[in-house]
């Protein structure tokens, strides 16, 4: 499918028309405003300025928005809070960015069945807060949950720091009202706990970056919250000792409610930001957290020896709940402090717990070969982690490099029988990269459902699977 022409940006009837529908204050002409709906936060993904941002506050808006643009075969890219890392939100050329954080109201919070009914703009941290006004807990934990929507999370199926113990969004989201890109309205999963009548069609958009539907409400299971949890830290002499140590504690049989890793250029990144004085000789800090109460310091002690034993220089657990929480801060700020660095192009890859260290191992080498700088983050107990490539994108030298760090990554990955995203997603970063994990039946199913659904390619046109080779 061919980029829109240019002159769609003087074509005044389509834009007459989404006024008329939603409102003068629900569609932004202007340039430099537009600006703020071009991209996400994958800075160094190509976009564009869209032809005109709409902000729905209803499904019925949406509704109409999706007809005018399947009427005159507008592309449509669905925005949320724009925290992605993939390009997913990324706009391109002629296009209607079509953003919900308008839609934002807590529709019901039912303590009884234990769930919560929300449009697509309500935040994270919203629905945390009012889940716990109830007495009960929205689980999922990405990095980014006082800032990122619900309608977003379950976009990109996000994940976080607490889902080594409690899984990704896809395991609390129960059912999904969604408009289809002819401007059809469906409900799709169900509000009961268990549920097995007929295909699963809400785990198709779940995780499908906005190709195959607009969410405009989610039904999400709650739960009660876990005890105040207690938090340890471990510092290595090398990160492959850490991953080790990680290998250790999972074969144990031991889940953390939280494991995070941080690697040396992070750490000293992080000391220098935010002095946090984890130390200059520390190659690798481990984060462990337990939820599970009275037997939380019996499981810190645990994953504390087995650290020993995979040669930890040093272990300490926090005396209360304001150290457990600095902790905790420190690898929220990962990502913050290794922006001083220079711009970031951060990967995300899976691989099986038991090559973990070996993945970490890789992506030292990588970064010694190219002679450039990657800090790796990520959340060690599920295999996920996440290395950080320092660029400086005025400098076609150092964006190569980075991009050939980026691609050995992720063949890395995949050779030892991983994935090229445990939770950031395809978007526009890694559309290629998918054409290599998938084998051509995989990507073939994957493109005939997006057919189904959107047969003129106007939902997030060239993200993910979005355009046939």
């Amino acid at each position: 499918m061919t980029a829109p022409s240019s002159r769609l940006v003087l074509d005044l009837p389509i834009l007459d028309e989404l006024t008329q529908a939603l409102g003068s204050d629900a569609v932004v002409t202007d340039p430099d405003i537009l600006e703020s709906y071009r991209r996400d936060a994958a800075a160094l993904c190509e976009s564009a300025l869209p032809l005109v941002a709409v902000l729905p506050t209803t499904e019925s808006d949406v509704q109409a928005i999706m007809r005018i643009a399947s009427t005159h075969r507008i592309p449509v890219v669905p925005q949320g809070a724009l925290t992605g890392l993939a390009g997913a939100a990324n706009s391109s050329h002629g296009a209607i960015a079509l953003n919900t954080r308008r839609m934002n109201e807590i529709i019901e919070l039912d303590v009884v069945d234990r769930v919560a009914v929300v449009q697509p703009g309500v935040t994270n941290k919203e629905l945390k807060d009012a889940a716990r006004e109830q007495g009960l807990t929205y689980l999922p934990d990405p990095s980014s949950w006082e800032a990122s929507t619900i309608g977003g999370n379950v976009a990109t199926n996000a994940g976080g720091l607490c889902c080594v113990k409690y899984g990704v969004t896809a395991r609390f989201v129960r059912g999904l009202r969604v408009v289809l890109a002819d401007g059809r309205a469906t409900f799709v999963g169900r509000r009961t706990v268990k549920g097995v009548a007929g295909l699963s069609l809400a785990d198709l958009f779940v995780g499908s970056e906005g190709t195959l539907g607009i969410i405009t409400e989610v039904t999400v299971g709650l739960d009660f919250p876990s005890a105040t949890p207690l938090t340890m830290a471990a510092t290595f002499p090398s990160t492959v000792a850490a991953g080790e140590a990680v290998t250790q504690i999972r074969a144990a049989g031991i889940t953390p409610s939280l494991f995070e890793l941080l690697d040396r250029t992070t750490i000293t990144t992080i000391d220098t930001y935010a002095r946090m004085d984890f130390g200059t000789d520390a190659a690798a800090v481990l984060i462990a957290q337990s939820d599970i109460g009275d037997g939380a310091v019996q499981q810190l002690e645990a994953i504390a020896a087995l650290c020993t034993e995979s040669g930890a220089t040093d272990v300490a657990v926090a005396e209360d709940e304001v150290e457990s929480e600095q902790l905790v801060q420190a690898r929220r700020l990962a990502y913050p402090a290794l922006e001083r660095l220079g711009s970031q192009l951060v990967d995300d890859v899976s691989v099986p717990i038991s090559q973990l260290a070996t993945m970490i191992d890789e992506v030292g080498r990588v970064a010694d070969r190219l002679g450039i700088v990657i800090g790796v983050v990520g959340h060690a107990g599920d295999g996920n982690i996440h290395p950080t490539v320092i660029v400086d994108p005025s400098d076609p030298a150092s964006l190569a490099k980075a991009h050939r760090a980026f691609d050995e990554i992720a063949a890395f990955a995949l050779s030892l029988g991983g994935t090229i995203t445990g939770e950031h997603g395809v978007g526009l970063l890694k559309r290629d990269l998918l054409e290599t994990e998938l084998d051509p039946v995989a990507a073939e199913l994957q493109r005939g459902i997006k057919e189904l659904l959107d047969p003129h390619y106007l939902l997030n046109p060239g993200k993910v699977l979005s355009v046939r080779p």
